[in-house]
């Protein structure tokens, strides 16, 4: 049996179009799903769920909006969630996030912790490992596949990490390092985040979200989730990238266009003179 936590981040879906207004995202027409990143960690979670026994649970920090995002992954099959209602996703500070969801996850006792490698809206990937160092979870990044093992069959995989050999189950884990793979080994409880490929995430089907209706939401204050750690890090603008020129053609011999091209490029700046 493992007892299962998935930190799941509800983001703007990069592929229809963003609006930025007054300095934030305009999010009254904007789609919002579950981080892509996430959805391979709690196909994941309820995969090794099948396999081992046990529960899994979810878990956000947003408003009342990002409970969509909590419903889905409960009609994709997990047991519960949790929304930590915190102002620390507003201030986007990842110490500050890391600090309540920690608090908020401690008392799950998980065996395995899973999230995304990174959100897509803001490309960090620092606030599952945070949590991780504050829960003294080791942990292991960029996962492509994921296996549970006892102590013999994790020696025959890899090599244990020092003084972990009394761990009774292991976590092996093959991680993506820049187009080749290596397997770690790791104990239980653990860290693991996923990276594309990990799996393909299933879609809730029409019992499944029926059931996701009676399936206990558990909301959890900001005081609960321990906030008054204070963030370390503050936005002070946000704006779309400036508009896309348009091209231009350059005449004449290769010669030509390439000195050319370098007479542009100095006269914006771009090279020196």
């Amino acid at each position: 049996m493992l007892n299962i936590v998935v930190l799941l981040k509800q983001t703007f879906d990069t592929e229809e179009k963003i609006i930025v207004k007054d300095g934030a995202v305009a999010e009254a027409d904007a789609k919002l799903v579950i981080n892509p990143y996430d959805e391979y960690a709690l196909e994941e979670a309820l995969r090794q769920r099948e396999a081992h026994g046990g529960e899994v649970r979810v878990v956000s920090c947003g408003g009342d909006r990002s409970e969509e995002a909590l419903r889905t992954a409960l009609a994709m099959g997990a047991d519960e969630a949790i929304r930590l209602d915190a102002a620390t996703v507003e201030s986007g500070d990842s110490f500050a996030l890391a600090a309540a969801l920690a608090k908020v996850i401690e008392p799950l006792k998980p065996d395995l912790l899973l999230a995304g490698l990174f959100a897509v809206d803001s490309g960090s990937g620092s606030v599952a490992l945070q949590v991780a160092e504050r829960l003294g979870l080791p942990h292991a990044s960029s996962a492509v596949k994921v296996g549970i093992a006892g102590p013999d069959e994790a020696k025959a995989s890899g090599e244990l990490p020092p003084g972990a050999a009394s761990a009774a189950r292991f976590a092996v884990v093959e991680r993506d390092v820049e187009g080749d793979t290596e397997t770690v080994v790791i104990p239980l409880p653990a860290l693991i985040t996923a990276q594309q490929g990990l799996n393909e995430p299933r879609y809730p089907s029409l019992p499944g979200i029926m059931k996701a209706k009676r399936k206990p939401l558990a909301r959890v204050s900001a005081a609960a989730g321990g906030e008054e750690e204070g963030a370390r890090t503050s936005r002070l603008a946000l704006f779309p990238p400036a508009p896309r020129a348009a091209g231009r053609r350059l005449a004449g011999t290769p010669g030509e266009q390439a000195a050319e091209l370098v007479r542009l490029l100095q006269a914006e700046g771009q090279l020196p003179q």
